[in-house]
């Protein structure tokens, strides 16, 4: 079965609600590449990079869904790298599209979201508020930091990934979280995190500075790898489409190491 690459995006742009969601200028959330079509086959991948637009076409795929898209480097010359990613797509008549805030705000497919509900959290209300969005969850619990710690370094290994934490006594509980993905950490995080009460903070990735400051506000943050927390979303994504459409979709995986 194929499906018009107009019906494709539609639906995304709705479920996503793209054209209300900001977010920075270079994410150009949407189609971001066109072709022929129709689609046959989708692929997704956290990144749209030489490895995953090879992947979707060694996977006989035409459209790439992806989290975080061709543009994020800003308005460059189209030669070198850049140009082979073009010229791949071109050639195979692949399209890509993107959703980056939109996916991560998402109430039921968003990366903080599916996050949660893979680590066994209960999500309780919104957290992390970006560009005015609000892209986490956070929630209430009881249980060992250090068993939380140990589920999130099992699931960033699935990924290709790791997961750290700073420093934290053996004995210490997590009695409330939150989870922002992929790199969140930054001054008005934390304190949203403080006037939440949240004393264990999961992110993607952060800057040293985080892990200087977590200990003296009574914070743990774990840190889950940039990569790993947003492969969930575009999965989600994935098999939403193969639903909807009865096409078939494949995930290229292509940690960063991040």
């Amino acid at each position: 079965m194929t499906v018009g690459l107009a019906r494709i995006v539609a639906e995304l742009d709705a479920l996503l609600d793209v054209a209300s969601v900001p977010d920075y200028p270079n994410a150009l959330n949407g189609l971001q590449f066109a072709h022929r079509g129709p689609v046959r086959k989708v692929a997704t991948a956290v990144d749209a990079s030489h490895r995953t637009i090879s992947g979707a076409i060694g996977a006989d795929a035409n459209l790439l869904v992806v989290h975080h898209g061709l543009f994020w480097s800003g308005v460059t010359p189209i030669t070198h790298h850049h140009y082979e990613r073009i010229r791949l797509l071109v050639e195979h008549d692949v399209a890509v599209y993107s959703a980056h805030l939109p996916l991560d705000a998402h109430a039921t497919i968003g990366n903080s979201r599916l996050l949660a509900d893979r680590l066994g959290l209960t999500v309780r209300d919104g957290f992390a508020t970006v560009r005015g969005v609000t892209c986490g969850v956070q929630g209430d619990a009881d249980m060992p930091t250090s068993d939380l710690l140990e589920q999130a370094r099992a699931f960033a290994a699935v990924h290709g990934g790791w997961a750290t934490a700073t420093a934290m006594d053996a004995e210490r509980r997590t009695r409330r979280w939150g989870i922002c993905s992929g790199a969140s950490v930054d001054p008005a995080t934390l304190a949203e995190a403080r006037t939440a009460g949240i004393d264990t903070l999961i992110v993607g990735e952060g800057p040293h500075w985080s892990a200087v400051e977590a200990p003296e506000r009574d914070l743990v943050i774990i840190y889950a790898g940039h990569y790993a927390t947003e492969a969930l979303g575009v999965m989600a994504l994935g098999d939403h489409l193969g639903r909807t459409f009865g096409i078939p979709h494949d995930f290229i995986a292509a940690p960063t190491g991040l």
